[in-house]
């Protein structure tokens, strides 16, 4: 259990000198407590803030060890600072200001202070004397920075939470893996604040009291980053810092099935195939736990059950004949008891209690098919190697996807053989099985894509492009609860989280018939989705009326993959999530973050789901921005809250004035799609004034003379807003306001 930093005697951090100022960093002295305070402009809006004693500074930063940079690149992807810094003293004396442009932050002395402004706005200021403290020495060191929080801020961020999706009021211990803790805390005020750690860090947002926000980080060095800016521009500094996802290429944006625990192969595929007769599109086949391959028990091979996968080339084939891609649950683990098991532990190869040097053995799960099994000690290079080599042959034979969940709670009385131990470990351990696993499915690609199914949460988990949503009830709570999640990893940094519809392991009485249409329709609107392999979520569950529904969301879904895979391609350069919460979209409307459960699909749809039963929702429409219902084409001014009908093959869906909706043509799955023709048709809500975010863009609008010229729509269709007029000229659309 996380201990309690209270019971912990801290000291308060006071006294600060100047001591150097260059045109990146500005270096300061405590004095009294023997450590050095190093402050750098690390990017525009961005400071990087280190305590520690000064020789400890030193070392790390001209003569760190191997592991140490090791660890460092695992955190962050851009350690060389990028920014400018202009230092200047406060009028009178007492105190330093940092400007970086607009964003400046302020340092004043006796006792400690930080003041973080936008303009002449403080957005972010410590408290008291109390401001910064500290405890113990080396690496049992515990800092402690407090921080004022004013009544009309909401927190964001820091992982997974299906409530309230202001983290106010919360209290988080970073390797707690039952908190579901991300990394990156921002305030709808303007402000952002991660903690560059691999040590347990304790999250107390205003609990302990109203107007206060503290934080305890474990670690020889404190070191952090304060972001400054809009909400979208703290979660691209953010990703730009810690890196970013990769793409996850076009099969993955397909329907997924996952198949039914207990069930063959070959029913799974008879489900594929009654998809196929009812022109239900899907793509991907995610076989059931427990793991169809894995190791031998007496040799270290990979070999594929036969009694799951019979001969696999012969399954790889009827995958390949229907058009269907593999996706199969892993663990790098080994099964106790087994030979393997007992040649590794005395090699060292799992993860060894420190009292005896024996292997820890974990209790079993759905994975191991309840059998006690060892995990491979991946900060071992020859072993995390091996690994990565068994996983890349399971790829070699067909594997499309490995679907792995490592974040297990390790005890603290076991050591890696990197030296990692404690909150260090669990933390780490997820990292580095997610980063095995691409290195087997992507990393001898050109370019780099594919996918690892999970959903462990851990620094830098927002470079995996695939984030599992949970097994929800099913209920409307159900997939409210699988929504909010999402929204809340978005807040997070975290571009994509799939939905499941409906669970395999709840009952099953509370699917109606509305309820799964419902469900699905939000399910097409979002990242992915995938149906369950048991007959009661099945669309032959429903009457031909529903199965008719189905068949037209799972159109829209497959129409929708150019325009969802564009918002992926864009996370890669901005950072920004597939589904966007009002709070991080539009942080200066209060009334909009009030309706927490509508979301952007990207910069262009606003989505409202249809969250119980019913056919009439109310709907608020963001102020800045007007907004074209996409089921009617009526303009409506931002501020509005209106409400409309939605029956069960609509959903309340906005498109946003001066952007642009780019459908493809449709399918069964991707293999239909022609790579020359990804695009079918055009909607423009208003005057198109951005170029639209679409797989592999190549769409590019110009304004001149109150029209836009676009270039990129040939052969499109074009279905222009109501009051403009499209003129073709060669390869250029002409749009204007009708005469």
């Amino acid at each position: 259990m996380p201990h309690d930093s209270d019971q912990v005697l801290l000291s308060s951090l006071t006294h600060l000198e100047f001591t150097n100022a260059t045109s990146v960093r500005a270096d300061f002295a405590l004095p009294a407590a023997g450590l050095a305070l190093q402050i750098e402009a690390h990017a525009p809006g961005v400071y990087r803030v280190r305590c520690a004693p000064p020789e400890t500074l030193l070392a790390r930063e001209e003569k760190p060890t191997a592991r140490q940079k090791a660890l460092a690149e695992m955190l962050l992807a851009r350690d060389e600072p990028v920014g400018e810094l202009a230092t200047s003293s406060v009028v009178g004396g007492e105190g330093w200001r940092l400007e970086q442009g607009e964003i400046a932050l302020e340092v004043a002395s006796n006792p400690l202070r930080l003041a973080l402004y936008r303009g002449d706005r403080c957005v972010l200021r410590t408290v008291g004397h109390d401001a910064l403290q500290c405890a113990g020495s080396g690496n049992d060191t515990q800092w402690r920075l407090v921080t004022a929080l004013g009544a009309d801020e909401s927190l964001h961020g820091l992982g997974e939470t299906a409530g309230d999706p202001d983290r106010r009021g919360a209290r988080l211990v970073s390797d707690n893996a039952a908190d579901r803790v991300g990394s990156l805390l921002w305030s709808t005020r303007g402000w952002g604040v991660y903690f560059n750690t691999l040590g347990r860090i304790e999250y107390d947002l205003a609990a302990g009291s109203s107007d206060v926000c503290r934080y305890d980080v474990h670690d020889a060095v404190l070191d952090f980053f304060l972001f400054a800016g809009e909400p979208t521009e703290i979660l691209n500094q953010f990703t730009a810092l810690t890196g970013r996802a990769g793409q996850p290429g076009l099969w993955p944006m397909g329907v997924w099935l996952e198949q039914a625990p207990g069930t063959s192969v070959d029913e799974a595929l008879g489900i594929v195939e009654t998809f196929r007769a009812n022109e239900w599109s899907v793509d991907t086949l995610q076989l059931a736990a427990p793991a169809p391959y894995g190791f031998l028990s007496d040799k270290p091979a990979f070999e594929w059950n036969p009694e799951r996968c019979g001969d696999i080339r012969e399954f790889q084939s009827r995958l390949q004949k229907a058009n269907v891609q593999l996706a199969a649950p892993t663990l790098p683990a080994v099964l106790a008891g087994t030979p393997l098991f007992e040649e590794w532990e005395d090699r060292g190869w799992l993860l060894i209690r420190d009292e005896d040097g024996s292997a820890c053995v974990f209790p079993g799960n759905d994975v191991t098919g309840g059998q006690p099994y060892g995990l491979l000690d991946l900060t071992n290079k020859d072993v995390y190697k091996l690994w990565v080599e068994r996983q890349r042959q399971a790829v070699d034979e067909g594997l499309g996807a490995p679907v792995c969940s490592a974040q297990v709670d390790i005890p603290d009385d076991v050591t890696a053989r990197g030296g990692e131990c404690g909150a260090v470990l669990r933390r780490l351990y997820p990292l580095l099985t997610r980063r095995a696993l691409f290195d087997a499915v992507a990393g001898h690609r050109t370019p780099q894509e594919g996918v690892i199914v999970s959903s462990d949460i851990f620094p830098a988990v927002q470079r995996s492009a695939w984030q599992e949503g949970p097994r929800c009830e099913n209920t409307w709570a159900g997939m409210e609860h699988s929504l909010r999640t999402a929204l809340a990893l978005g807040d997070s940094g975290i571009p994509v989280q799939t939905h499941r519809l409906g669970s395999a392991q709840h009952p099953l009485d509370s699917m109606t018939p509305e309820l799964y249409v419902r469900w699905l329709a939000t399910c097409v609107f979002s990242a992915n989705f995938s149906f369950q392999g048991v007959p009661g979520l099945l669309p032959t569950a429903f009457d031909s009326s529903v199965q008719e529904l189905v068949r037209h969301w799972l159109q829209w879904r497959y129409r929708l993959i150019p325009y969802v895979l564009g918002i992926i391609e864009d996370a890669v350069r901005t950072g920004l999530p597939v589904q966007r919460s009002m709070a991080l979209c539009f942080p200066a409307d209060p009334v909009a973050q009030a309706w927490d459960t509508q979301y952007m699909l990207g910069p262009a749809l606003l989505v409202a789901p249809m969250l119980e039963p019913g056919t009439k929702a109310r709907v608020y429409l963001p102020e800045g921005s007007a907004w074209w219902d996409m089921n009617t084409g009526w303009r409506y001014e931002g501020g509005t809250l209106l409400e409309v009908e939605a029956g069960l093959d609509t959903l309340p869906i906005f498109g946003r004035e001066g952007h642009m909706l780019c459908l493809g043509p449709g399918g069964l799955h991707t293999g239909d799609f022609n790579s020359a023709r990804l695009l079918d048709e055009v909607w423009m809500f208003g005057m198109p004034e951005h170029s639209p975010v679409v797989m592999r863009n190549k769409i590019r609008v110009m304004q001149m003379q109150g029209s836009s010229y676009i270039k990129g729509l040939e052969g499109l269709k074009i279905l222009p807003s109501e009051g403009l007029e499209v003129k073709r000229r060669g390869a250029e659309v002409r749009i204007s306001r009708a005469r």
